[in-house]
């Protein structure tokens, strides 16, 4: 498959891999599996400046080390263009109240540039390619006060586009009636429970918002496990996840995944040699 399919373009014009590799969780893992990820041929990563369930610098090392060692990546010479680095503005209430990485008693919209700037430092490279509002803030006042200052990085070329994650619906059509720049990005949940965000995704296919996914394995064993999917796993020869992400890359959802087993990050990227017809998407659009 060409390299291009690879790739999807948001609204704001900012080319982005069809799978991420997602940090969370990793604690003093997390430099060892970026660079493995990296060495598999991920060139998307997701973090946040919240250490609280992300170790942010360690991401920044496991990147410094592949562009400080281009030689050694298995697709040829890396820089910084080359990857696709995201991470995300958390507001108090997400953080642990022992490891703030910004004032607290800051103005909210000077916490919003200190995190970018901490995230900056973290991950060793002067741009963003896409800063997430982590979640909408107790009101939509404070969110559109926080979005602004996020807006402001944009102008200053430290940030090449805006999303935000854990949102509703009426939170995301409320922001984007009010900002300057609309969101280019949507990361959520990916679940029964919140219908897999069937509006959701069908206003950010009407604006170019690029919807990303996560807990895309994890909260749906059932999915997984039903006798479409492992039918199809059969036929193609691949694995029930591998049918579901290359599912989701069909319909431009781009699905985070947190392995920490190599092969299986092989797996993930290799969706892309294998195309599902328009039949058995639509036999799989049925399960959501």
């Amino acid at each position: 498959m060409a390299a291009m399919d690879r790739f999807v373009t948001s609204c704001a014009g900012v080319r982005i891999p069809r799978i991420l590799y997602g940090t969370a969780w990793k604690e003093d893992e997390t430099e060892r599996l970026v660079r493995t990820a990296i060495q598999q041929g991920f060139r998307g990563i997701d973090t946040a400046c919240q250490p609280r369930h992300y170790d942010e610098p360690g991401v920044g090392a496991g990147v410094a080390a592949w562009l400080c060692a281009p030689q050694q990546a298995p697709q040829g010479e890396l820089s910084r263009p080359d990857l696709y680095l995201q991470t995300k503005f958390t507001p108090l209430s997400g953080q642990d109240p022992a490891r703030i990485p910004y004032d607290p008693e800051a103005p909210l919209p000077q916490q919003v540039r200190q995190s970018c700037a901490v995230s900056l430092k973290n991950l060793h490279t002067h741009y963003l390619d896409c800063l997430l509002l982590h979640s909408p803030l107790p009101t939509m006042r404070q969110t559109c006060e926080a979005w602004r200052a996020m807006e402001s990085l944009l102008a200053e070329r430290s940030v090449r586009q805006l999303g935000i994650s854990n949102c509703r619906f009426d939170e995301l059509r409320t922001l984007c009636a009010a900002a300057a720049h609309a969101p280019a990005v949507v990361q959520n949940r990916f679940s029964a429970d919140s219908g897999y965000d069937r509006q959701i995704r069908a206003f950010c296919r009407q604006h170019g918002i690029i919807y990303q996914s996560f807990w895309t394995l994890t909260a749906n064993p059932h999915i997984l496990a039903h006798r479409t999917v492992s039918g199809l796993a059969a036929k193609h020869r691949r694995t029930p996840s591998q049918i579901l992400f290359r599912y989701l890359t069909h319909i431009d959802v781009v699905p985070l995944t947190g392995t920490r087993n190599p092969a299986h990050m092989r797996e993930d990227l290799s969706v892309f040699d294998f195309a599902l017809d328009v039949k058995e998407q639509q036999a799989l659009e049925a399960l959501f």
